[in-house]
């Protein structure tokens, strides 16, 4: 029996009876989202009969995003393509408009007063091979057509990499002393094949259970094993690689948040990328992350981990936790702000929401692996409780500035 989706005035009624219920939880519905120039890893979990489910010509569906109010910028998109969904009594609602309806309850006074939205997601991004190597805007560049900046993070999670699939490796930046020159060299020779950006960066070697932190404006070629990817709410990006695989990408993928007036001006194209950062001589250093635990809310049979931390331009945008609950063992969790939880292993509940990692999803079935927590629910408390026999680990994120402090890059050295 599918769901009936609510909107407009519907909405207030059921999300009060939907927070009262699971005690400020929010169970959240699988948000999937194809790409029509990437080749699915298959590996988060989607039956494999349904990774064309939105159509050959849309592509395969190789992301799922959590706790989103985001639509992804995708030609020939369906009206909610990345939007979250919330589920409760047969009844479904997305996320954006819950925030619309009740913000302060749902993520804090203090994020909706500045926002007046959820400005973050996270996702699973999972392919084959690598992504083209490819930069998202600074703020002050996506402005300029009406969007907002994107700076993101990565994490792999062991338990979603059981196979490196075709290069687990990513190239970030452009190598020291690179010059401007050389990189229009590459957009001028975009249809003579492959315009050999890559030949002027650098690929470091993917490790499971780490991450890096990646400004706007820098350059950046994800490899193939699959990410848990905290980001702010924006899907703008500009292509620099022309041939990923033996498959074109077309120019207009370059210029896709480029204002309509320099689709054709490569050196504006070329000022959109944070140079400093692209040519860093320590990038590695500035940029990589390792889990450190937090000592402050771990305890017996229980351990929490920063997996994304640190700032961007000195601004606390996103950050991320690992739970880890031992067999037969539960903790009270208590966060400063609202979260996306992903369930990536075990079993378990979260209050009075079941929590169970799936072996396999079809396209438009629900799951019990996500939860939205809100600002009222984190800042009060919840129990977790592992009630299978394998470790019960659950991913989340948070908004801007949640956290008072937070490690900073590189701490992780000690």
């Amino acid at each position: 029996m599918s769901a009936t989706m609510l909107k407009g005035d519907s909405v207030a009624p059921a999300l009060e009876r939907a927070l009262d219920a699971g005690e400020g939880l929010l169970r959240l519905t699988p948000t999937w989202v194809p790409r029509s120039f990437l080749h699915p890893g298959r590996r988060i979990k989607l039956h494999p009969d349904d990774l064309y489910a939105y159509g050959a010509d849309r592509g395969g569906i190789d992301e799922r995003w959590f706790g989103s109010t985001t639509e992804a910028a995708n030609e020939g998109r369906v009206w909610h393509e990345g939007l979250s969904f919330v589920l409760f009594e047969n009844q479904t609602f997305t996320l954006r408009d819950a925030v619309e309806e009740a913000g302060a309850r749902l993520i804090g006074e203090s994020i909706f007063g500045k926002y007046n939205r959820w400005p973050v997601y996270s996702k699973f991004f999972d392919n084959m091979g690598p992504i083209p190597h490819h930069m998202h805007q600074r703020f002050e560049d996506a402005k300029l057509v009406g969007q907002e900046g994107k700076p993101e993070s990565y994490y792999f999670p062991p338990q979603y990499n059981n196979v490196d699939n075709n290069f687990a490796y990513t190239f970030m930046g452009l190598e020291p002393g690179t010059t401007k020159q050389q990189v229009r060299k590459c957009l001028e020779d975009w249809n003579k094949g492959d315009n050999g950006i890559l030949d002027l960066s650098r690929a470091y070697r993917l490790k499971r259970g780490t991450g890096w932190l990646i400004p706007p404006g820098v350059l950046h070629a994800p490899g193939s094993l699959c990410t848990y990817e905290p980001q702010w709410g924006s899907d703008v990006f500009g292509m620099f690689q022309s041939l990923v695989e033996g498959r074109a990408v077309p120019w207009s993928l370059l210029v896709k948040d480029v204002p309509a007036e320099h689709h054709q001006d490569i050196d504006f194209i070329i000022e959109q990328l944070d140079w400093e950062k692209n040519v860093d001589t320590h990038f590695m250093e500035h940029n990589y992350l390792e889990p450190i635990v937090d000592e402050s809310r771990s305890g017996a049979g229980y351990t929490d981990k920063w997996i994304v931390y640190g700032t961007i331009d000195s601004a606390q945008l996103f950050s991320a936790k690992e739970l880890t609950i031992e067999p037969g063992a539960k903790c009270t969790l208590q966060d400063p702000g609202s979260s996306g939880w992903i369930t990536v292993q075990g079993k378990g509940r979260m209050g009075k929401l079941n929590l169970q990692t799936p072996a396999m999803i079809r396209f438009g079935a629900t799951t019990e692996d996500e939860v939205f927590i809100t600002h009222e629910a984190a800042t009060r408390g919840v129990e977790i409780e592992n009630t299978g026999s394998e470790p019960l680990v659950g991913l989340r994120y948070f908004g801007p500035n949640t956290h008072a402090s937070l490690p900073a890059v590189g701490d992780y050295r000690g």
